[in-house]
């Protein structure tokens, strides 16, 4: 079991969230992940939510990630596809790096 920071910031450096997840299996995919941490940031927000919000959340996540709305660094790699495998042993800590649309585009 990995204890692990799921950590999400701007491009620019500017902090978003931090959780701190303790036992998670030691490798998961990318997809797992970005679930994982779109249901937690969700119930952390909105603690009377329904499961089914839940999964709407991870699911619009997962939709984000594929349309380059941000990216997901383990490490020093960036991970590239969800189901590409990530070893949480080696990699403590995940960075969600949020990318910010540009104004007029």
């Amino acid at each position: 079991m990995a204890t692990v920071v799921l950590r999400t910031q701007t491009v620019g450096g500017a902090p978003v969230a931090a959780i701190e997840v303790p036992g998670l299996p030691e490798c998961m995919t990318a997809r797992e992940l970005i679930r994982l941490r779109a249901r937690q940031e969700f119930t952390d927000r909105f603690p009377g939510a329904l499961p089914e919000d839940h999964e709407r959340q991870a699911d619009l996540a997962e939709r984000a990630f594929r349309a380059n709305g941000f990216f997901l660094l383990v490490g020093d790699r960036q991970v590239e596809e969800l189901d590409e495998a990530v070893d949480l042993r080696a990699a403590p800590e995940v960075l969600f790096l949020r990318l910010l649309p540009l104004v007029g585009g």
